[in-house]
């Protein structure tokens, strides 16, 4: 995992959030923020990324019912 991935998921409290997606969505992840050429890019596909964790029940923009949230 990147650097700069690793960081911001500790810095959000969401390592544990990402580490409780199936491996293949982790695996997407980190790819396809990865893929990105330009930076800027890079840093907008984190922050879907980390939005999406933080709201739970969403992966790369779709319904992900089994990471939502318990209340």
């Amino acid at each position: 995992m990147p650097e700069f991935v690793k960081h911001a998921l500790s810095e959000n409290g969401l390592t544990e959030a990402y580490r409780e997606r199936p491996a293949y969505q982790q695996n997407d992840y980190l790819g396809w923020i990865q893929q990105a050429k330009m930076e800027e890019t890079k840093q907008r596909k984190l922050a879907q990324m980390i939005e999406e964790l933080k709201a739970g029940g969403i992966y790369m923009k779709m319904k992900y019912p089994a990471s939502a949230k318990k209340t």
